[in-house]
This record gives C-alpha cells, sequence and structure tokens, in this order.
C-alpha cells in the first residue's frame, strides 16, 4: 500500500492554485475571494501564486497560454496549400480544450457572464487568439492592403464562428458534441473565404466620339494585375457588340 501511495504523482501546482481558486470562486464568488484565501486553501504561500498566476483573473484561464502556444505551434508546421482550412483547424485546437473539461468549461463559462471584470478578460484572450490566426494568414496573403484586410477579416469570421458553435454548446450546459455547431460554423467560413481571391475583369464602356457612331472610342477600365489575354477579351468583346 505505502508503495501504491508512493507511486501517486501529486498534481502539478499550477493546477492545484487554479483548482482552489475556482473553488473559491464558485463558493463566495469573485470579488469576495482574495489570494490569500486561494493559498490557503492549497497550502501554500502568496509568492507561489504569483509565480504561476499575475493576477486572480488569470487563474480562471488557467488553460489558454498553453492553448495558444499549441495553436501557434500547429500554424508554425501547417503547409501553404490551404491557409482558410489551416486557420480553422487551429480554432478546433481550442474547442478540444474547452470538450476536455465540460464540468469546468461550462461553470467557468457561467461564472464570466455574472463577473464584467472576467467578461473583460476573456475578451483580451480572444483577441490573441485572432491575431495569432491574423498573424499566420497575413504570412499567406502579403502584408499589402488587401492582404492584410483579408487576413483580418478572415481570422475575425474564424474566431467568431468558433465562439458561436461553442457558446452553443456551453449554454446547453455542455450537452451533446461540441464539435457539430463548430464544424457546421466554420464550414460557412471556408465556403466564403475558402475560394481563392477572382481579380475584377476587365471593363469596357463606349466613348461616343461624334453622333454617328464613326468616332466611338472604346475606353478600358482594368485592375492592375488582370491577365493580358483577358483585357484582349473584354475588349474584342466590346467592339463586337458596337
Amino acid at each position: 500500500m505505502s508503495e501504491a501511495r508512493g507511486s501517486e504523482k501529486k498534481a502539478p501546482m499550477r493546477e492545484v492554485l487554479a483548482q482552489a481558486a475556482f473553488r473559491l470562486f464558485l463558493e463566495r464568488g469573485f470579488e469576495r475571494t482574495t489570494v490569500d484565501d486561494i493559498v490557503a486553501l492549497a497550502g501554500v504561500g502568496r509568492r507561489s501564486f504569483f509565480r504561476y498566476f499575475p493576477s486572480k483573473e488569470d487563474a480562471v484561464f488557467p488553460d489558454h497560454e498553453r492553448c495558444l502556444a499549441e495553436t501557434t505551434e500547429f500554424l508554425a508546421a501547417v503547409d501553404d496549400s490551404d491557409p482558410v482550412g489551416a486557420v480553422c483547424d487551429a480554432a478546433r485546437i481550442v474547442l478540444r480544450m474547452y470538450a476536455a473539461n465540460p464540468e469546468f468549461s461550462v461553470q467557468r463559462y457561467r461564472l464570466t457572464r455574472e463577473v464584467p471584470g472576467l467578461r473583460t478578460y476573456e475578451l483580451s484572450v480572444v483577441r490573441r487568439y485572432e491575431q495569432t490566426l491574423a498573424g499566420h494568414l497575413r504570412g499567406r496573403f502579403g502584408e499589402g492592403r488587401d492582404g492584410e484586410l483579408r487576413a483580418e477579416v478572415i481570422a475575425a469570421s474564424v474566431v467568431a464562428a468558433h465562439n458561436n458553435g461553442l457558446r452553443l454548446w456551453l449554454r446547453s450546459g455542455g450537452a451533446g458534441d461540441p464539435e457539430a455547431a463548430v464544424d457546421h460554423a466554420l464550414a460557412l467560413v471556408r465556403e466564403v473565404w475558402g475560394r481563392p481571391a477572382v481579380p475584377t475583369p476587365a471593363t469596357p464602356f463606349p466613348v461616343s466620339g461624334g453622333g454617328d457612331g464613326k468616332g466611338e472610342v472604346i475606353v478600358m477600365v482594368a485592375r492592375k494585375g488582370t491577365p493580358m489575354w483577358r483585357v484582349v477579351q473584354q475588349i474584342e468583346a466590346a467592339v463586337g457588340e458596337n
């Protein structure tokens, strides 16, 4: 028996502190719980708490730093063939973190709805995920005007889709499969943004040069980078119509 007890591994101190903090937050309320209360329950000193968590708010979200690091590593390793699909898959890493501990995730969701400060903190965490996704996409689309805009919009769309599906699951009390709603929402993102950007085609429009139409001039407006064959094709079509 003593050998068996000796082989048991103690929970990491970060986890012990997070569990103690969350227990007190649920029992007493977030605002009425102090760091001294947390360390007393955990059986450690104040220094131990601040070694792992800069603030009480951080103790409510103990798993996000690890998840952010995992998300960053995942995106660094993927190929360039499907950047939108890659950031959608990265969002699923966050979903799996929540789904791994449904009871804790649901309780945390309810707590953040009750405490405005925690909601603000949560939004800052969400923004960090969004910036991570956008940074990856900028590396694929370029940092020019359209590339940066496309990266920001797609990243925001992925985060919004993920959060929509995740919150449906959390509001249900963690019932059912959380991936179903999130996959449905992310499929919409891929449907809209997964296709390559199509350049605006050249657009010819006539400018009259006289009443009889014999002096008519074709003015061509084309986006920079439009293939020459498309420009010629549009000119020929316009001339043929005249």
